[in-house]
């Protein structure tokens, strides 16, 4: 099985998992393998709507139906992120390597906890807003 079969079943399997596992949330996790990371964050910003969900499901739905080779040409950058992650030593000890899209991550988590406060009742929709905006810039 070659590579772009395995990264195409992993981007279903995510899929999948994110429109079918509810209580998760992972609608965003399949985005991000799939190198999309503004969407990513699109995704989990809309999770209280379950409109991801829905895209989640379609999504798979179209995977499963290209061919590796078609998918490959489509999503070059599906699994970059794993394969980015390099681990490189130096003299006695060793250092590993960083994703370069490393700051999208922190920013999901970011908005992750945002969103969380917003929940709570912590925060108002309007500073929810404008700290979403000044994080999605950090990417941008």
């Amino acid at each position: 099985m070659t590579h772009t079969a395995n990264t195409r079943k992993v981007a279903i399997a995510l899929a999948f998992a994110g429109g079918l596992l509810t209580p998760f949330s992972l609608t965003w996790l399949h985005k991000f393998y799939m190198g999309q990371y503004l969407w990513g964050l699109i995704y989990l910003v809309l999770t209280p709507t379950k409109l991801p969900q829905v895209a989640c499901c379609l999504e798979g739905i179209w995977y499963l139906s290209q061919s590796d080779d078609s998918f490959a040409d489509r999503f070059p950058n599906a699994g970059s992120m794993l394969s980015a992650a390099k681990i490189s030593l130096h003299s006695a000890d060793s250092a590993v390597v960083m994703p370069a899209d490393h700051t999208a991550i922190q920013v999901a988590t970011a908005l992750r906890e945002l969103d969380q406060l917003r929940q709570d009742g912590l925060m108002t929709e309007y500073e929810f807003e404008q700290k979403r905006r000044k994080l999605l810039e950090k990417i941008a």
